[in-house]
């Protein structure tokens, strides 16, 4: 008697990215075009409001839909006043520079179900603590609120209470979560990426791009040190985009673009391998 040999275990980690956040839209076209689909869901950020959607209609079909929600929206949407209002919210006695009434509606409209443990595929979301600055991983409860939690930039919006805790933006800790996809079981790894693979720090002239940019090199710091260390059975397959150009983060102008760009690079990535 022969024993059907089961295939390993797929997961689709994806990363945070901001309005460059589109890219992965393209990347999850790719893969359900060519029949690939994930057995496991682990998300950050923008890749936790993707990951989720991703994994409550797995199908060509879903993909279409958080496209089309994707291409609806403007800056406005999400940050009320435009990019001079929010750049004085920042000098002001408030706690966020932003209200966080335009990410829960983009999150609902993205979401079609209550609680995490309802996705049609596992779903696993990181958020980080403000009380202690530890990851709080999550597998069930609210989905709103819990990706809210993971999707909360710092100082741009209010952090979110859950469990008697106040959480913000998982990136803040753990940007490309591989080590917990492969805690999970996951022997084939798809990291979704919303820049390049080989990140060059970009010029940058004010306060705050300094601060990102430094933040963007600690994310990849950790990343390339995951990345040197995987285990000999675990097969990673990174998906990215190229640099373009560097963006506000209420500029959602190129959202077309960046959906392109992860959709003919995942193909070119699936026709190498």
């Amino acid at each position: 008697m022969f024993l059907k040999k089961r295939r390993p275990k797929v997961a689709f980690v994806l990363a945070g990215g901001g309005n460059r956040g589109a890219a992965q839209v393209g990347m999850l076209k790719a893969l359900t075009q060519r029949g690939i689909r994930a057995d496991l869901v682990v998300a950050v950020s923008v890749g936790a409001i993707n990951g989720a959607a991703y994994a409550a209609n797995p199908t060509t079909k879903g993909v279409d839909i958080l496209a089309d929600i994707w291409n609806s929206l403007r800056g406005e949407d999400i940050f009320p006043g435009g990019f001079l209002h929010g750049r004085w919210q920042f000098l002001q006695h408030k706690e966020a520079a932003y209200p966080p009434d335009g990410l829960r509606n983009l999150i609902e409209r993205s979401l079609g179900y209550e609680n995490l443990e309802q996705a049609k595929i596992p779903l696993e979301v990181v958020a980080t603590s403000m009380a202690d600055g530890g990851e709080r991983w999550f597998s069930s409860g609210p989905v709103i609120d819990t990706i809210m939690a993971s999707a909360t930039l710092p100082g741009v919006f209010p952090p979110v209470w859950l469990n008697g805790e106040p959480l913000i933006d998982g990136g803040v800790v753990n940007d490309v979560p591989i080590s917990r996809a492969i805690e999970l079981g996951a022997k084939q790894i798809f990291v979704f990426l919303c820049g390049p693979f080989d990140y060059v720090p970009q010029e940058h002239k004010r306060p705050i791009e300094t601060l990102l940019v430094a933040f963007s090199i600690a994310v990849q710091s950790r990343f390339r040190r995951e990345m040197a260390n995987l285990p000999k059975d675990v097969k990673v397959v990174v998906l990215d985009i190229s640099p373009g150009p560097t963006l506000n983060y209420s500029d959602f102008s190129r959202t077309e673009q960046f959906m392109r760009d992860g959709f003919e690079r995942t193909i070119a990535v699936l026709d190498k391998n």
